[in-house]
């Protein structure tokens, strides 16, 4: 068959495609009529229809999601020497007052509280 697609023109090759894709539906379709066929025998058996069947099927509970909590302010780690009342976390954007502290060359651990 190699050979065959090899000789073959694009427009050859295209038919051929598009006849591929129609008998892959018409494929599906069968197989889907099939299928349901074979369930309406099993449910058939139990007495029941494939709608009764899908009637009863269990509700999927909804997860209830309360309001969302705002998050805990962090506690300060560093305080200002010259000014107590200014303090820093430690984490994010170091303030100004903490960074020219460290360029004068205090220790970091020293403006711990």
């Amino acid at each position: 068959m190699n050979n065959d697609l090899k000789s073959m023109s694009r427009k050859e090759l295209e038919k051929l495609l598009a006849d591929v894709k129609k008998a892959l539906q018409a494929a599906q379709a069968r197989d889907r009529r099939n299928a349901l066929k074979a369930a309406e025998r099993a449910a058939a058996e139990f007495g029941f229809t494939l709608n009764e069947l899908d009637d009863e099927k269990p509700a999927k509970k909804a997860k209830v999601k309360g309001p969302k909590k705002p998050a805990k302010p962090s506690k300060p780690k560093y305080a200002d020497p010259a000014d107590p009342a200014r303090t820093w976390t430690g984490k994010g954007r170091q303030p100004n007052w903490f960074r020219a502290a460290v360029e004068k060359g205090i220790d970091p651990a020293t403006l711990e509280i």
